[in-house]
């Protein structure tokens, strides 16, 4: 198991001491630094500009949402990072959520399994780069068919060599559907909300997936598990809760509608439908703090690591028996240095290869 960072999301500005954790996570050793984007900064633009001063942590975005650029538009903005990375770049896609798709980028979200399955196709075409882009599908059609336009439009090439046509392409997805998606279509799934307890089930809806895995793709046995985890050091587990506790909040309440609130039924298939009602009802109320207040200290511990630096190596162990390949910390960038410790006392790698194994396992 590897360890990587998460710079999370921007609210009134770059988050302080970014590109200095940033800068660490490659000094340390780490395998990998990822951006995010919902509706302010974008995730491409961060992760070149604090990337630029890095010489061998992975790149990867979590996520870049396929609604704000065109399939073609993402595949230009990979091949372009993973050139001037030295191809270090991961290309992390997700469908995102139907407030955002339809309210911020004015897109149907309705059938996002169809769709991002098209959507990767796309990609990986223009990656491959073995003939000009032809796709006719249901919801994108290269060129555009000449009734719908100009009747100009030129099946066309990339004028740019990839540097990997094997770019790596991650899915997010929290629904059943989505993570087997994940495991037929791409390299590796991103999840939220990862929980040692629910390991067996994730890996069920991988195997669904693998089973229909094309041989054209990399192999079930290098397929990534990259789980963003809430990591706080503090001096009591309810204290470093306490930090966690407004970030499962905004997801649990306010990330979604009421009834369509993807990450709240991550929680909801954990065991804390009921808290999360409370949780939501707080959230939509506009009692924030309320909300925070009202997530048990169990359900944080089941999907972060908090406490002490005692309680956080205790566990470890657990988290390394599960199908996740990289831990994907979300911690104030003074943690990352003591955390990088904490792993390598555990056994753990920071940058271990993929195994050759029969895909996401223990270790």
């Amino acid at each position: 198991m590897r360890l990587g960072y998460h710079t999370g999301y921007w609210s009134a500005g770059p988050p302080p001491g970014a590109r200095e954790a940033v800068h660490a996570a490659d000094a340390l050793g780490l395998d990998s630094v990822w951006t995010a984007e919902a509706y302010g900064s974008d995730a491409f633009t961060p992760l070149a500009w604090w990337g630029a001063g890095t010489r061998r942590v992975r790149l990867g975005t979590a996520i870049a949402q396929m609604s704000a650029r065109t399939p073609t538009a993402t595949a230009m903005a990979a091949l372009t990072l993973d050139h001037l990375s030295g191809g270090r770049f991961v290309l992390g896609l997700g469908a995102s959520g139907p407030q955002v798709v339809e309210g911020w980028y004015g897109q149907p979200y309705p059938r996002p399994l169809a769709r991002t399955r098209e959507y990767v196709a796309v990609v990986r075409q223009v990656l491959a780069r073995e003939a000009p882009v032809r796709f006719d599908g249901e919801f994108y059609r290269l060129p555009l068919p000449a009734d719908e336009g100009a009747g100009l439009g030129k099946a066309l090439r990339s004028t740019v060599h990839p540097l990997r046509a094997d770019l790596p392409i991650h899915l997010a997805a929290e629904g059943p559907k989505n993570v087997a998606l994940a495991a037929e279509v791409a390299d590796g799934w991103l999840p939220l909300f990862y929980s040692p307890r629910m390991d067996a089930e994730y890996r069920t809806r991988l195997a669904d997936g693998f089973a229909r895995r094309s041989p054209a793709l990399r192999p079930a046995a290098a397929f990534e598990v990259v789980a963003t985890v809430p990591v706080v050091l503090a001096g009591s587990v309810e204290e470093a809760a306490d930090v966690v506790r407004p970030f499962v909040a905004l997801y649990a309440g306010g990330m979604g509608a009421k009834g369509a609130n993807f990450h709240r039924d991550v929680l909801d298939r954990l065991g804390y439908a009921e808290a999360c009602d409370e949780v939501q009802a707080h959230f939509l109320a506009g009692d924030r703090a309320r909300a925070a207040a009202a997530v048990p200290t169990e359900l944080v511990r089941d999907v972060a690591l908090v406490g002490t630096e005692h309680d956080v190596r205790a566990q470890l162990p657990t988290w390394r028996e599960t199908a996740v390949t990289t831990v994907l910390a979300q911690a104030d960038a003074r943690t990352l240095p003591r955390l990088a410790d904490l792993w390598a006392e555990s056994g753990a790698d920071a940058a271990a290869p993929a195994r050759p194994d029969a895909g996401p396992s223990a270790g």
